[in-house]
């Protein structure tokens, strides 16, 4: 397995998880049964920064929608490198951090988290359209 797909498939796992913590608040609040009728995770009765986890999460899926198929391309068209090699790393812990500065609530560490992962993105597009 390249170093690309590894990190793709660790940020999958990584977003798939995110949930976690939102719903345990929402049991938390709500109890067991409370949590299992079905109540939106980003209801007013989940604790800010819980509703803030599940925007958090959301974002994480929205991107995770274009850096998987970015990943992909790469794979198909055999482009492994430093440049990709890095970026799919910084992508994971941008976006790891992201989530946790997104569920603090600290806006300026949530807007260069998320810069530090698009940035990551852009790096592996301009390798497959050889830039860099």
């Amino acid at each position: 397995m390249t170093t690309e797909l590894y990190w793709l498939i660790l940020t999958a796992l990584m977003t798939a998880l995110f949930w976690v913590p939102y719903v345990l608040n929402r049991m938390a609040i709500n109890g067991l049964m409370g949590t299992l009728a079905g109540s939106a995770p980003d209801s007013n009765t989940l604790s800010a920064w819980a509703q803030r986890a599940a925007k958090a999460h959301t974002n994480a899926i929205e991107n995770l929608a274009i850096f998987a198929p970015i990943v992909l391309t790469a794979h198909l068209l055999n482009i492994s490198n430093g440049v990709t090699k890095t970026a799919v790393v910084v992508y994971f812990f941008a976006r790891l951090a992201h989530y946790v500065v997104y569920s603090a609530g600290i806006p300026a560490a949530r807007t260069l988290t998320f810069t530090a992962g698009w940035l990551a993105q852009i790096a592996v597009i301009a390798s497959i359209l050889r830039w860099i």
